[in-house]
């Protein structure tokens, strides 16, 4: 169903230290250098738990994650409390691999509350999720209403009753533009993000990542992705054609640069980004 590679996000909103000094093409490690530019795994948790306990009233304790790739968001749930679990979902088998020997292998015993399916996101779970993610984009492998309507529904069918729902969407005034966006990470690499198509008949949207290092060499094409560029308002009325009763967008607040502030807060209309060059936002779906 997937490409094996659907679980990047496009604008990593914050810079992470890089455990090691120094990255050549022939030595780095595509995976680790995705988790270092992209992933923020303790914020992305903290914030939908948050909005999960203020609503229910609560702490969530079952966690699934949709196209998990190395399943860095599930480790760091299960390694966060002893009495969380987790399930990660993926089709691809070497990624899985990946995130079992650098992921949960370091994370000892909580491992074992972690459970990988090499499966469809739209198959059932060993159990109903109290939260659900599918992160960083991933969700836009899904090309047309059906496809996505469909997605949305098996996730409310395999959601606890009073469960919730998490991705995230981006777009604004660069986000249709073919164009290349480079960002330095500490540690010695830059990351680099590439809209190297898109279709505007269709949305259809085709890109990629790099990783560039201080020696001069590249990885290039390390991670590719086949997507549509969803707005906001279809994502919305799929969710509630879904079943979903409560559908929240909350907006990345601008801190005057170019980098993202981290904070979101409730924005329906988007005005706080209205007319941006690029916005990130989460969509949190209440069952």
């Amino acid at each position: 169903m997937s490409d094996p590679k659907t679980s990047s996000r496009k604008k990593p909103r914050r810079r992470i230290v890089a455990r090691k000094p120094r990255y050549t093409a022939r030595t780095a490690d595509p995976f680790e250098l995705y988790q270092l530019a992209v992933q923020s795994p303790e914020a992305d948790l903290s914030f939908v738990a948050r909005h999960y306990r203020r609503e229910r009233g609560r702490d969530p304790l079952h966690m699934r994650e949709d196209f998990c790739g190395t399943a860095l968001l599930c480790a760091t749930w299960a390694k966060s409390r002893g009495d969380r679990t987790a399930e990660g979902f993926d089709l691809d088998a070497k990624t899985l691999a990946w995130g079992r020997e650098h992921n949960l292998g370091p994370i000892g015993a909580a491992a074992e509350r972690v459970a990988l399916h090499r499966s469809d996101v739209r198959d059932r779970g060993d159990r109903p999720a109290d939260i659900r993610l599918a992160q960083n984009f991933s969700w836009s492998i899904f090309r047309t209403r059906k496809e996505l309507g469909a997605y949305f529904k098996s996730v409310y069918k395999n959601l606890a009753k009073d469960g919730l729902f998490a991705l995230d969407l981006y777009g604004g005034t660069e986000a249709t533009e073919e164009m290349e966006e480079e960002r330095r990470v500490e540690g010695g690499f830059t990351y680099v993000w590439d809209q190297a198509r898109y279709v505007p008949g269709t949305s259809d949207y085709t890109c990629y990542i790099h990783f560039r290092f201080r020696d001069g060499s590249e990885l290039k094409r390390a991670f590719t992705y086949e997507w549509r560029l969803w707005t906001m308002p279809e994502v919305k009325e799929l969710l509630a054609e879904a079943g979903f009763r409560d559908v929240r967008a909350y907006f990345e607040q601008s801190n005057g640069g170019d980098e993202g502030s981290g904070v979101y807060r409730r924005d329906e209309t988007g005005a706080t980004c209205q007319n941006c060059a690029g916005w990130v936002a989460y969509v949190l779906a209440f069952r």
